[in-house]
């Protein structure tokens, strides 16, 4: 498993506004401590596309998924690496650089 990677990975149970059911996340956890950690940290995909928000989301389209997707940047989460399912792909490089951009805003870092 590497950062920018899309797996199918099992989120529940969830509670309150945390998302949760099987579903797509994109691995934003540096390769670094992949291989040696037993948890990782992710954003987790919705197919409740909204393209209109650009800060909060970026869009995936539907690639490597059934569905047109958007990873929720506001929604990060440590999950152990024992819920992740399957690999589906890989972020673009395009997605990748709106995706380090948008969680530096999230997370206030320079």
């Amino acid at each position: 498993m590497k950062q920018y990677e899309i797996w199918l990975a099992n989120m529940n149970p969830s509670k309150g506004t945390v998302v949760g059911k099987v579903r797509p996340v994109v691995i934003v956890q540096t390769d670094l401590l992949n291989d040696i950690h037993p948890s990782l940290i992710v954003c987790p995909l919705s197919t409740n596309v909204n393209k209109e928000i650009k800060l909060l989301r970026v869009h995936v389209g539907k690639k490597n998924l059934e569905n047109e997707s958007d990873v929720l940047v506001d929604q990060i989460t440590a999950i152990d690496k024992k819920r992740l399912l399957k690999r589906l792909g890989k972020l673009t490089q395009a997605q990748v650089e709106l995706l380090r951009k948008n969680l530096k805003i999230v997370l206030d870092l320079d």
